[in-house]
């Protein structure tokens, strides 16, 4: 096609792509929940503010990053036990919805916590990562979405390592295929369980790090969130890998959406785009790509 900007459609879709493992990070945190237990974790988006939010202000009184991220990382890990231990254990056998509202309320319980803590203002957070752009074969890249896309491939790489090689990631998996089974071989669920909630704080501490980082330490962190809504629908509830494949779809789609079709429809696009392709989707597929089907057909 004469006349188009092959070069500047590949810096949007790398860009995009690029933000998707950003919000990959985001669902897997979810999808780590949803498989062992049915439970949607609406408080994900406040663990991932209460990480942030953390970090930043340990660092501003004065602790070096080391220190702080392991003081984080420690905190990050007791929260999780403390969810899983308090809250969502006495819940066990409760209909969805029970456990829905439980998280629902958990969030606002996190962020009220974490403001009275560490107060209401927005604070700025730097990880020594430029975002100034990098030219690679003619195209653009920000440093930083390579930088976040790095940190989130060592993520899953660890974590696939981890639910492959390890006796604990062993019975994850078991629990996750089939929980009554499990239960008749002996393995131990409220072990499962923490070790998950556990896990999903340290996936939220790490979003929350690289959000923050991009956007600003403030409590509309939270929202964040809302994007891995349809990298969810796409890629399915309960399935990691489609946790990657439907950020890198919706990250894509958004930026294509935003910079293609946006000048036709006023601009905006990209705020509410992933949200229509997912609801189309949806009414398609309704397990994502890679999740499990809600109804067999005949």
């Amino acid at each position: 096609m004469e006349g188009f900007d092959f070069a500047f459609l590949a810096e949007v879709l790398i860009g995009g792509l690029l933000s998707g493992v950003m919000y990959s990070l985001v669902a897997i945190g979810f999808v780590l929940i949803y498989k062992t237990s049915g439970v949607l974790n609406f408080a994900q988006g406040a663990q991932l503010l209460f990480a942030a939010l953390t970090f930043v202000s340990l660092v501003e009184r004065g602790l070096p990053f080391a220190l702080a991220l392991a003081i984080t990382f420690a905190l990050m890990v007791a929260l999780g036990l403390a969810i899983e231990r308090v809250v969502l254990r006495p819940l066990v056998n409760q209909p969805p919805i029970t456990l829905f509202m439980a998280t629902l309320g958990l969030s606002y319980v996190i962020e009220g916590v974490a403001q009275l803590v560490w107060g209401t203002q927005v604070h700025s957070l730097e990880l020594g990562v430029s975002d100034a752009p990098i030219e690679i074969a003619g195209v653009l890249i920000s440093t930083f979405d390579l930088f976040a896309a790095g940190v989130a491939a060592v993520m899953v790489a660890v974590l696939s390592a981890f639910f492959r090689y390890t006796r604990v990631g062993l019975a994850f998996r078991a629990v996750a295929d089939d929980t009554f089974a499990a239960l008749a071989v002996g393995l131990r669920l409220p072990v499962i369980w923490a070790t998950v909630w556990s896990a999903a704080g340290v996936i939220a501490l790490v979003a929350g790090l690289l959000w923050g980082a991009r956007l600003g330490v403030q409590f509309s962190l939270s929202l964040v969130v809302l994007k891995a809504l349809p990298v969810l629908v796409l890629g399915g509830f309960d399935s990691i890998l489609g946790a990657i494949v439907g950020g890198l779809i919706i990250g894509a789609l958004e930026k294509l959406a935003e910079v293609y079709l946006g000048a036709y429809v006023g601009g905006g696009i990209e705020s509410w785009f992933a949200y229509a392709a997912a609801l189309l989707f949806l009414l398609v597929r309704p397990g994502g790509l890679f999740g499990q089907r809600l109804v067999e057909r005949a």
